[in-house]
């Protein structure tokens, strides 16, 4: 069966990436105001599919995002190359003192029955500068693009953010990629961009350009207003509801093609039941359901849309596709951070029903 998209093979980048970059303070499982000690990852939801694409499979991929000239941001582009992202800055200089900055996400693992607490430093944020004209999209995909990918999360930073998606989008389509949207709605975020109101108005807009969006639920109400499931979900792992809003989603939008969302029922912060679900060209896909010993539970949602996109890049029929993110999603909790350290191999294997086996 078709997916409904348009895919160009001919192209130098499989895919470009716009959003924030950020790092990320982790102590552990010791709450920050006990911590000693933290690692540092880097991170960005939009940024997280183009790196979970290049590093597990294999892709060409790039980043447009703003970068300052500062240690930071020394560190986060050197994590960038490694994860083989091309990168596409726009810089800023930092002033020594205010900033800009790049953005600081600080994130305990919580624990058992001690859920992990996530709070925010964007302060001076130099992705929120980011407006139209900053980069040069005739440039970055002078030799070809096949998909473009971008976020609610970045759309919140400011009035100027979601028109630069916009006109990343239009550019885009105009190379012949394919855009896709992550909802992430984040009420923080929008809370102190203008409120529901505006979050709804300027995703609409949005949302005028979009073939592939990922988005569960809450997002679906809360980010396009779609009104939510006159009957209630069984279960967290119930797709019924999901399914049931994808009508009134694709009467709003109908160029939309594929919408899709992962489904966790969180037992505790180590254990999850976990699967996944799409709308693809008309047709339902419901994937699996496993059992999840959670390591870091930040980034599971990217490493499903990076799947996701690769098996419909790769031509893998919608079923497999769903399987494909699903698998790497559910891989990528079992790492530290928020970005892959999966394989392709490891991602088919259990795509395909492989277990905890050891490999000798």
């Amino acid at each position: 069966m078709s997916n409904g998209l348009n895919i160009r093979q001919d192209a130098a980048l499989d895919l470009v990436s716009l959003g924030a970059l950020v790092h990320r303070l982790d102590p552990g499982i010791i709450p920050f105001r006990k911590a000693t000690e933290c690692l540092i990852h880097v991170s960005g939801g939009e940024f997280n599919v183009a790196a979970n694409l290049s590093d597990c499979f294999r892709l060409r991929t790039g980043v447009a995002t703003a970068m300052v000239d500062y240690p930071i941001g020394d560190l986060i582009t050197e994590r960038v190359r490694a994860m083989g992202v091309r990168p596409f800055f726009k810089r800023f200089a930092h002033d020594g003192v205010t900033g800009p900055n790049m953005a600081c996400v600080l994130s305990d693992r919580g624990l058992g029955v001690r859920a992990p607490v996530v709070f925010y430093n964007r302060s001076n944020e130099a992705a929120a500068q980011l407006r139209p004209g900053d980069f040069n999209w005739n440039e970055i995909f002078a030799h070809g693009v096949r998909w473009f990918h971008s976020g609610g999360i970045f759309a919140a930073l400011s009035k100027t953010t979601s028109e630069v998606i916009i006109e990343g989008m239009k550019a885009a389509k105009a190379a012949g990629a394919v855009v896709s949207f992550d909802l992430n709605f984040r009420e923080k975020l929008w809370k102190i961009s203008g409120g529901l109101d505006t979050a709804q108005a300027t995703i609409g807009r949005i949302m005028e350009h979009v073939d592939v969006l990922v988005g569960n639920e809450e997002d679906l109400q809360k980010g396009l207003g779609v009104p939510g499931p006159e009957v209630a979900a069984k279960s967290k792992l119930d797709p019924s509801t999901f399914f049931g809003m994808i009508d009134r989603v694709v009467a709003q939008h109908p160029h939309v093609k594929v919408v899709a969302t992962t489904l966790r029922e969180v037992h505790s912060t180590n254990r999850h039941s976990w699967s996944a679900v799409a709308w693809i060209n008309g047709q339902t896909h419901v994937a699996p359901t496993c059992e999840l010993d959670v390591y870091d539970r930040v980034g599971g949602g990217d490493g499903f849309a990076a799947g996701l996109f690769y098996g419909l890049l790769s031509a893998a029929t919608p079923d497999e596709a769903v399987k494909l993110g699903w698998a790497h999603g559910a891989l990528l909790t079992t790492f530290p951070g928020d970005t892959t350290m999966a394989t392709l191999e490891q991602v088919q294997a259990f795509a395909q029903g492989g277990s905890a086996r050891i490999q000798r």
